[in-house]
């Protein structure tokens, strides 16, 4: 029998609707059900790569940990990764199909819902039920005619609908009944009812705006979630650190590109308790970090025009040239070296670009993008560390020290202070990131921190499900969907 489906949508985008999902995910496995996330579209510059080198968005990753599986790219089967304004790659299934136009993606929908409906239908032929997320919201009508992930998901589906509204932003009430007037008859007829997230306060004071929220709909408000602090689980297209700290012994800057991606590649620092992160956009806002950070990048040769246009490219090198630890993750890493070329003409209309030239390396980037899980040794390390990666290009060495590589393939290079890696995820190795740390702290004469942290979700999950569970009425959701 095919699944049961749940979905949930949001009244605009940062409602919530990926940690709630993760939820339901949560809260189902507890009971005992087979349950796995899906989301049919996503626009986001986060992605991850599965045990069969797909490429999948990273909400879905952390949903599917969530249900305590192994992501699989049937949950995540179109990821549309912003280039431009106008214009985003598609992955499609995992694998980049081309750049397109909101205009030429528009001719395409037919033909990827196609493959939304196929990655569907296995999900629910294996599980019993699948947690279907949407995305923006459902009442953006000049969409809606040949919409994919929202009410157009749940009617293939055949799912009821909660409707996340943020509190916390203001105008949450309004989000739900003004939603509702621009859904017409068969999507209402989908609605179960609205979920209030990321309140702070006396839920009973809501009483009165929950009854006219009834009146006005029909449809009930079927619980009011607190705002969790530090509930310590990745952000959708999160591009800042979660907390601010002060007094720490380290300051690590991370250098706000214009499509800076997997910002997640830094969530793991949010466990030590030495450390600082802040995202640096200005020279101005630099100060005297420990450590600065080029992440990764989307379409690496407009980031590092921007570097160069900005001074930040000129700031990064002062630092790093006078001593200051400096890294470089995927297209950070390429930054570092001397040259990007551009052969196939993918980002720019130039073949040739100079970077900071601070390793000795040299970029060409392909028309065959490598995505890959990968453990491999780091150099002076007794142990391996493990990562992801997923770039355009190859790098060749002239007089850097490589300190990672897979066969022939150079997954890593050093010059003194400053060293650079394709690996995402590097600092999720828990012994890897405190040692980096304690190598942050020797020249500042503090000791070293024995105690190894570990960066480990799972109890960030149960507390995610305990919250909702005791703020929602279960009850009432299952019926919705028959479980």
């Amino acid at each position: 029998m095919p699944a049961k489906s749940l979905m949930i949508q949001g009244t605009c985008s940062d409602a919530g609707k990926s940690i709630i999902t993760a939820a339901f995910c949560r809260i189902l496995m507890q009971e005992g059900a087979r349950v796995a996330p899906f989301k049919s579209q996503n626009m986001a510059l986060n992605s991850y790569v599965t045990l069969d080198g797909k490429e999948i968005a990273r909400a879905q990753v952390v949903q599917a940990q969530a249900a305590g599986l192994e992501p699989d790219i049937r949950m995540s089967p179109i990821l549309l990764k912003p280039s431009s304004d106008t214009k985003s790659q598609i992955v499609l299934n995992g694998l980049p199909v081309e750049g397109m136009t909101w205009q030429q993606y528009m001719e395409f929908k037919p033909k990827a819902f196609e493959v939304v409906k196929e990655s569907y239908d296995s999900l629910a032929d294996e599980y019993d039920v699948v947690v279907i997320e949407g995305a923006g919201s459902p009442a953006e009508i000049n969409l809606n005619h040949d919409d994919i992930v929202n009410m157009g998901m749940a009617r293939y589906a055949n799912a009821p609908v909660l409707l996340v509204g943020d509190i916390d932003r203001g105008g949450v009430f309004a989000s739900f009944v003004g939603t509702y007037e621009l859904l017409c008859d068969w999507e209402r007829e989908h609605l179960g009812g609205f979920l209030i997230n990321k309140f702070r306060g006396d839920a009973s004071l809501l009483k009165e705006a929950l009854d006219v929220t009834y009146e006005r709909t029909g449809k009930p408000v079927l619980g009011t979630v607190p705002w969790i602090y530090d509930f310590g689980l990745p952000e959708e297209d999160a591009v800042r650190p979660k907390k601010a700290r002060s007094k720490c012994d380290l300051d690590i800057v991370i250098v706000g590109v214009n499509h800076l991606s997997n910002y997640t590649d830094f969530d793991a620092f949010e466990v030590e308790e030495d450390v600082s992160l802040r995202l640096v956009r200005n020279v101005s806002e630099l100060g005297s970090p420990d450590c600065i950070i080029l992440p990764g990048s989307k379409t690496t040769v407009n980031d590092l025009d921007f570097l160069m246009n900005s001074g930040m490219a000129q700031a990064v090198k002062d630092f790093a040239e006078n001593g200051g630890a400096t890294v470089g993750i995927c297209g950070g890493f390429q930054m570092l070296g001397k040259k990007i070329l551009d052969p196939h003409k993918l980002e720019s209309d130039h073949e040739c670009f100079s970077a900071l030239g601070l390793l000795d390396i040299e970029t060409s980037l392909a028309d065959h993008k490598t995505l890959s899980r990968t453990s491999t040794a780091f150099k002076g390390k007794n142990y391996p560390v493990s990562g992801y990666e997923i770039h355009h290009g190859k790098t060749n060495v002239g007089n850097g020290e490589v300190i990672m590589q897979n066969d022939s393939d150079i997954l890593g290079v050093r010059s003194g202070n400053i060293w650079g890696t394709y690996l995402h995820g590097i600092f999720d190795n828990d012994i890897f990131r405190r040692e980096f740390l304690n190598d942050l702290r020797k020249p500042k004469g503090l000791e070293p921190v024995d105690k190894v942290s570990t960066y480990d979700l799972e109890p960030a999950f149960d507390k995610l499900a305990e919250a909702v569970r005791e703020n929602v009425d279960l009850d009432s959701i299952y019926k919705l969907f028959n479980i």
